[in-house]
């Protein structure tokens, strides 16, 4: 059992949320945390990754389009 300590405004609003909802105050926090700790435990995709993503940028933003051009581009570079 965990005994919680809130400021009053923070209480009457979870009073008035487990009421609107029908729901005990404490199913309410019960269920908060429970959602709120299974987002913590499964980050998506992003945030896996972001500080990965745009770190390598070669700065050319047709490379999709014109990858087998500038791949000739630079062959030919390298046997100059």
């Amino acid at each position: 059992m965990i005994a919680l300590r809130l400021d009053p405004n923070l209480e009457k609003e979870i009073t008035t949320v487990a009421k609107n909802l029908g729901l005990t105050k404490s199913d309410l926090i019960r269920k908060s945390v429970i959602e709120y700790i299974g987002k913590l435990e499964s980050p998506n995709g992003w945030e896996l990754g972001k500080e990965f993503f745009g770190r390598y940028s070669s700065g050319l933003k047709n490379l999709s389009v014109d990858r087998k051009r500038i791949l000739k581009e630079k062959i030919r570079a390298k046997r100059k």
